[in-house]
């Protein structure tokens, strides 16, 4: 196996940086007012400022990670240490006053940390490196799937009682999609999804306020749910609407004046449709599929099985996250809470996610120089582009 390392993938890195700055930019305009509130007119670049060094840490990470050889994470110590402090971490979140009526944050010395965030980075390298160390048995119940969904498991039901019933959904779609990469049967993978979707429907009907926004969910603007439980999705529809093609301009939104909750982290999106039309939101949807796309190459010309496993997990709860984000804000699906990765304000959230895409970078600049040939050739087999160089060679040797 032929490999070349130090090779950036700079499409990705663009990609990445350019929604993390945009994400920067977008939280200003979407928090400015809220922050004079906030600050009794003191400034209005309170949320500005904390996402700008957030951005700038997380770039760094990232940059940094990206030279770090994701092979090191191959190791049951790190595997089990990270699986450990995971766990300590989202037990520690009850020992602290709710926010909006749910534990999901440490806090001290006035700053705060989200577990669940590492728990995204956590389980994809738990997942990759158990199913290929098991690869000989992928098939097998007791030995590979039951103790896979085990560890997956509680950290879900840590996650889900926070309550965060939607970060749990990434964790639950990073499963599935890393044991199918990993050559599990359809039988068991349709197996896990059954068990899932059954889990997230218990999870819906057993919470009040989940059936009310479900109920909501099937028309937010009606008169008995947009002053209640569809006021938020009723709102976010109203400002995607005018905005149009092409948007009311940059910072001339008027949902963030107080009408629509949370306009500069869950529903950043409809400030961004507000503003920017269906252009900038169009765009936006442009640069996480261009993502999808350089992380799943990466994944597939990774030079190793974990590697590969690891790739298609970072990758899938990136695009899954942003994918409930989005669907949410234009009601696709009932409301919950989870930010839109890069964009979203949190400061967490940024630094945790790019610390992911930094993991991702490395694993693309290890990859396989043979794989790399077919991904060049477009769709040619890689026994064809070898018989061509094959003859090449024989005939310079002639």
């Amino acid at each position: 196996m032929n490999t070349e390392s130090g090779r950036m993938d700079w499409l990705m890195f663009a990609l990445v940086t350019g929604l993390s700055l945009f994400g920067v930019i977008m939280v200003y305009s979407a928090s400015a007012m809220i922050s004079l509130r906030e600050t009794q007119n003191e400034t209005q670049m309170l949320y500005f400022l904390k996402q700008l060094v957030f951005t700038v840490i997380g770039l760094g990470v990232m940059f940094a990670a990206s030279r770090f050889d994701y092979r090191r994470l191959n190791n049951m110590y790190v595997v089990v240490g990270g699986l450990v402090l995971t766990v300590i971490l989202l037990l520690a979140v009850f020992g602290f006053p709710a926010i909006n009526g749910a534990r999901r944050w440490i806090r001290f010395a006035g700053f705060s940390f989200q577990p669940s965030e590492l728990a995204k980075i956590t389980v994809p390298i738990f997942l990759a490196w158990f199913f290929a160390m098991n690869s000989h048995r992928i098939g097998d119940v007791m030995k590979t799937m039951v103790p896979a969904v085990a560890v997956t498991g509680l950290i879900g039901a840590l996650i889900v009682i926070e309550p965060d019933l939607g970060t749990t959904a990434v964790i639950m779609a990073v499963f599935v999609l890393v044991y199918f990469a990993a050559g599990a049967r359809w039988l068991h993978v349709g197996s896990i999804v059954g068990l899932g979707l059954s889990f997230l429907a218990i999870m819906l009907f057993i919470a009040p306020w989940r059936i009310a926004r479900l109920i909501a969910f099937m028309d937010p603007c009606a008169e008995s749910q947009k002053q209640g439980t569809g006021y938020q999705i009723c709102q976010s529809l109203m400002g995607i609407g005018s905005g149009g093609v092409f948007g009311e301009g940059f910072a001339l939104g008027q949902q963030k004046l107080f009408y629509l909750p949370y306009p500069y982290s869950d529903f950043i999106f409809a400030t961004v449709g507000e503003e920017l039309g269906l252009i900038g939101t169009g765009m936006v949807v442009i640069a996480f599929g261009l993502l999808l796309w350089r992380g799943s190459v990466a994944a597939l010309y990774a030079p190793d099985r974990f590697g590969m496993l690891l790739g298609f997990g970072i990758i899938t709860g990136i695009i899954t996250q942003a994918l409930f984000n989005i669907s949410v804000v234009i009601s696709i699906l009932p409301a919950k809470g989870i930010p839109l990765p890069f964009i979203s304000y949190g400061g967490t959230s940024v630094v945790m996610t790019l610390l992911a895409v930094g993991v991702l970078l490395n694993i693309a600049s290890q990859r396989d120089e043979d794989k790399q040939i077919y991904a060049d050739d477009m769709g040619r087999t890689p026994v064809r582009r070898t018989r061509r160089r094959t003859v090449s060679k024989k005939v310079s040797a002639r």
